[in-house]
């Protein structure tokens, strides 16, 4: 079993990461109409992803490798999860499985914003419950 140091460090790591890839998420939306939506949603996607599997590792509830947002919410105790409607979940999930490869058709740019928004949303949640031992040195 790892030790308090050991836990603020791994969820360090899954908040760096969840950062890293918002802050792709948003430089690339600048790009307007040049944007490739697809890839802002997966980025969107893979800090939402993140964000979850933080809280689930300070908390001390395994999860598998998924990308799976639904099943990553139903490992969370009710009062901790994050509020998502299951069209969302399934979505956002689809962004980082099918959205990225041939065939899946265009995302709006509009869409790509909500995504953006979304995950946000999600980071915000998921922030208040880390320590903020945790939260420092995170480059934004």
């Amino acid at each position: 079993m790892p030790g308090p140091e050991e836990v603020r460090s791994v969820v360090r790591e899954w908040v760096q990461k969840a950062e890293n890839d918002l802050t792709n998420a948003a430089h690339t939306l600048k790009l307007g109409a040049e944007c490739p939506t697809d890839t802002v949603c997966f980025h969107a996607q893979q800090c939402m992803e993140k964000y979850l599997k933080a809280y689930l590792s300070l908390a001390g509830i395994d999860f598998p490798k998924t990308h799976d947002i639904r099943l990553l919410l139903a490992l969370f105790p009710k009062a901790a999860r994050p509020a998502m409607a299951l069209d969302d979940q399934r979505n956002f999930t689809a962004y980082a499985t099918g959205a990225r490869y041939p065939g899946w058709g265009e995302i709006s740019l509009a869409e790509a914003r909500r995504a953006v928004a979304a995950a946000r949303r999600v980071r915000k949640e998921i922030r208040r419950l880390l320590p903020k031992e945790a939260l420092r040195q995170i480059k934004k």
